[in-house]
């Protein structure tokens, strides 16, 4: 089959590298290419395991408040909070 296709500067240029490292016409490397793109998205996706995560109770929060941030850190470091 003959047709045309427009690249985009950067997938030409690594057409043409791939193609000078393997001494190979444009046509073939480009079908190469094709296929072997091809192949893979037709394959079917891995199955994505579900991860559970199991609660863990930390027991009651043992400062005041969470909602202020420079607090918490000084408490956390141990540092006296005024």
């Amino acid at each position: 089959m003959r047709t045309t296709l427009t690249l985009d500067d950067d997938v030409a240029a690594l057409l043409e590298k791939v193609r000078q490292a393997h001494n190979l016409s444009f046509k073939q490397i480009v079908n190469d290419a094709l296929r072997a793109g091809l192949t893979q998205l037709a394959k079917p996706g891995r199955r994505r395991h579900k991860i559970k995560t199991r609660e863990a109770d930390l027991g009651r929060c043992l400062i005041g408040s969470l909602d202020d941030v420079a607090e918490a850190l000084a408490i956390g470091e141990g540092e006296a909070f005024h």
